[in-house]
């Protein structure tokens, strides 16, 4: 997590049914995560926040009221600058909530390395064909971080859908080749894998390990940090 100028930086990949599930934003998700930020840059204050916001039911409305209104015309592009859009509207909402520690620009196009020395980064989505997950693979390799934290509503991966299957089970640790096995490798506009094919790919590519959490367990989340146990799963 470390990189050679001493500043610890942490890529959180925060997903965007913790922010806007069905039915709205959720406030008292937002009220715990800046209160947890806080107090890590507090009791860290070398420790540098990445996160990378993604869309959530927003981007769900809109990508179903484009099918909609449009019909099957509604090209795969079309379909994920909804998703974008949404991302870049949660992204500036959290950027608000961390508006005095922030840096004051949204990080949305990945072909501009900045220089960024605020304590929390805050980014969205980027180009069609990728999700926010790849977006932090792309933002892990421009400054130099090896683990990105990936928190949803799942508290680990299953080796299949558990809402569909009862005898899925959890997986605790599991490599990418393994991983990318159970995915597969097409990306689709909302697609509801826990890390999506393409951000897999490139996270394999570069070495990067993921770490997936439930973003509502903020005990479990300083467990991590503080090198306890934690429930979840590392894909390496």
């Amino acid at each position: 997590m470390g990189n050679k100028h001493g500043r610890k930086r942490i890529v959180i990949s925060v997903g965007g049914s913790l922010i806007v599930p069905n039915g709205g934003i959720a406030n008292e998700f937002l009220i715990k995560f800046n209160e947890f930020i806080r107090t890590q840059l507090a009791q860290n204050p070398e420790r540098q926040f990445f996160l990378v916001i993604g869309g959530g039911s927003t981007a769900r409305q809109y990508r179903d009221a484009g099918r909609e209104i449009v019909g099957h015309e509604l090209t795969h592009e079309d379909l994920d600058w909804l998703g974008i859009h949404a991302t870049r509207l949660n992204a500036h909402l959290v950027r608000t909530v961390f508006q005095d520690i922030a840096h004051p620009y949204i990080i949305k196009h990945y072909d501009i390395i900045r220089k960024v020395t605020e304590p929390v980064v805050v980014a969205s989505g980027w180009k069609p064909g990728w999700s926010t997950d790849y977006d932090a693979i792309l933002l892990s390799e421009d400054y130099n971080v090896d683990t990105v934290i990936n928190l949803s509503n799942i508290s680990k991966l299953y080796d299949k859908d558990p809402n569909k299957y009862a005898d899925a089970k959890p997986i605790d640790k599991i490599n990418w080749s393994d991983y990318r096995k159970i995915i597969g490798d097409e990306w689709t506009p909302g697609m509801h894998a826990p890390f999506d094919p393409i951000a897999a790919k490139k996270a394999q590519e570069l070495g990067v390990k993921v770490i997936v959490m439930s973003g509502n367990d903020f005990e479990n989340i300083d467990n991590y940090f503080k090198g306890k146990e934690f429930v979840g799963t590392v894909i390496e």
